[in-house]
């Protein structure tokens, strides 16, 4: 009975979490030969200021990019 847990930063889409759980369930199946119907995918969304990366957090790091983006454009 597989059980993955799959930890992202908030913002995915239903859509997005639903071609997780068929993708990550259709590799276990493909790789392991498991039983999708015992297969568990449970994703944990975790706020991008409390996901830390290269020192710094993750809200922040958007933040700084999305203002590098929007300094490009005009």
């Amino acid at each position: 009975m597989p059980y993955c847990r799959l930890e992202i930063t908030d913002g995915a889409t239903t859509e997005q979490k639903l071609e997780l759980y068929k993708g990550i369930t259709d590799l276990l199946v493909k790789v392991l030969n498991k039983n999708p119907e015992y297969t568990f995918v449970v994703i944990e969304e975790v706020e991008s200021e409390n996901w830390g990366h290269k020192g710094t957090s993750v809200a922040l790091i958007r933040e700084a990019e999305a203002a590098e983006r929007a300094k490009k454009a005009g």
